[in-house]
């Protein structure tokens, strides 16, 4: 999405919730950025704080969450859902927001199954398993 600096990942965020706040024109992925920012309440406080939050660390062994991974996985969803990749994505996308009736908690299942086929291509040395992903996806229909 923005390379492999995680500093210039985050900067993204920062960037575009300043422009959104200021009413600053921005670039189409900014508007993304910030529409999704806007539905999590919870971290703006630490997009108010660049300096502390662009080089800080979050582990599940110290209970975080990592809001720039959140909201950057909010915008990998959004990718797929626009450009019907995987095949299939677009169809299992409106089935579940069928049954849930909440775009937001739709793509929060989403994100189950999309950080599930991550994390295991991770620890696997492979590439990720589309059709494992679309499995897990068939499960909250």
């Amino acid at each position: 999405m923005f390379g492999q600096d995680r500093s210039e990942l985050r900067k993204m965020f920062f960037t575009a919730w300043k422009k959104h706040q200021n009413k600053q024109l921005m670039e189409p992925l900014e508007a993304v950025v910030a529409k999704i920012v806007e539905l999590h309440p919870e971290y703006h406080a630490l997009l108010e704080n660049e300096e502390a939050e662009i080089d800080k660390d979050y582990t599940p062994e110290m209970g975080q969450t990592n809001p720039f991974l959140h909201m950057a996985m909010h915008i990998s969803i959004q990718e797929q859902l626009s450009t019907k990749r995987p095949t299939g994505i677009e169809q299992l996308h409106q089935a579940i927001l069928k049954k849930k009736k909440d775009p937001h908690e739709t793509e929060h299942l989403m994100m189950e199954c999309l950080g599930k086929m991550l994390w295991e291509a991770q620890s696997q040395n492979k590439m990720p398993d589309e059709n494992d992903y679309l499995d897990c996806l068939k499960k909250y229909i």
